[in-house]
């Protein structure tokens, strides 16, 4: 017997969505899921990461599949490791050959914060390619995309079949995506940061490097439908160190 749609109590829930009310609250910080109805919806400061991995259809189309695994096991439980560890975590996955992160970033502290798990990952793929070489395994370039804004926060699917998700509603995930694939192509470095989070994150990169010129570390560039984004290729000093003297345990 066919499944067939029942598009008559399709058109029901469609106007009970569109005929009730739906309450939008505007705060700084996105709460946590209990928080979230079918019938609200929360306007509040967002940070994505995105980590996208560089010409990943060779890497798939690669025949030996237990090679690919052991590569994209390794870049993506990783990646995981240093982007989960925040208490304003709000979503975090994989799509495709990328992992994501979207947090809550009320204070300009907490995209500095952000900021510096762009560094530890840049660090990271240091370490990864040098155990992949050793191991006769395929180098990994990636690219990962920053960004900040306001955006509107809802729960969307069906209430009645336990199939939902937040649905983010404004630039800060849909330019972090598109941020990571600039990075590490065309000569661009590997970490790009949209105008909005580098003006919250930059002054106390400053602070922190105060024997440096932090802002000398960034290229601006500008896109007609992105705006003004800042590239660069910044590393953890003493990871890096630990990575060039032979990574001993």
């Amino acid at each position: 017997m066919a499944n067939n749609y029942d598009f008559k109590n399709g058109k029901h829930r469609i106007e009970s969505i569109l005929d009730n009310a739906l309450e939008i609250i505007e705060q700084d910080k996105v709460p946590n899921d209990d928080s979230f109805t079918f019938s609200n919806g929360y306007y509040c400061w967002v940070t994505a990461i995105f980590v996208d991995i560089r010409n990943s259809s060779a890497l798939f189309g690669d025949e030996d599949k237990e090679k690919v695994a052991k590569v994209i096991k390794s870049f993506t439980s990783e990646t995981i490791e240093i982007l989960r560890n925040n208490d304003n975590l709000r979503e975090i996955g994989i799509r495709g050959d990328c992992v994501y992160a979207i947090y809550t970033s009320p204070m300009k502290r907490d995209e500095y914060e952000l900021a510096e798990k762009t560094f530890y990952i840049n660090t990271f793929m240091k370490m990864l390619n040098e155990l992949l070489l050793g191991r006769n395994l395929p180098e990994v370039k990636i690219g990962i995309g920053m960004s900040t804004s306001k955006e509107l926060v809802i729960k969307a699917g069906r209430k009645d079949v336990g199939i939902n998700s937040k649905v983010w509603i404004g630039k800060a995930v849909a330019r972090a995506s598109k941020f990571s694939s600039f990075g590490n192509k065309n000569g661009i470095a590997p970490l790009i940061f949209s105008k909005s989070s580098y003006d919250q994150f930059i002054s106390f990169l400053e602070e922190k490097n105060r024997k440096s010129k932090p802002k000398e570390w960034f290229n601006k560039h500008y896109d007609e439908q992105l705006g003004t984004y800042y590239s660069a290729n910044i590393i953890k000093t003493e990871f890096n160190s630990w990575i060039l003297d032979g990574m001993k345990d």
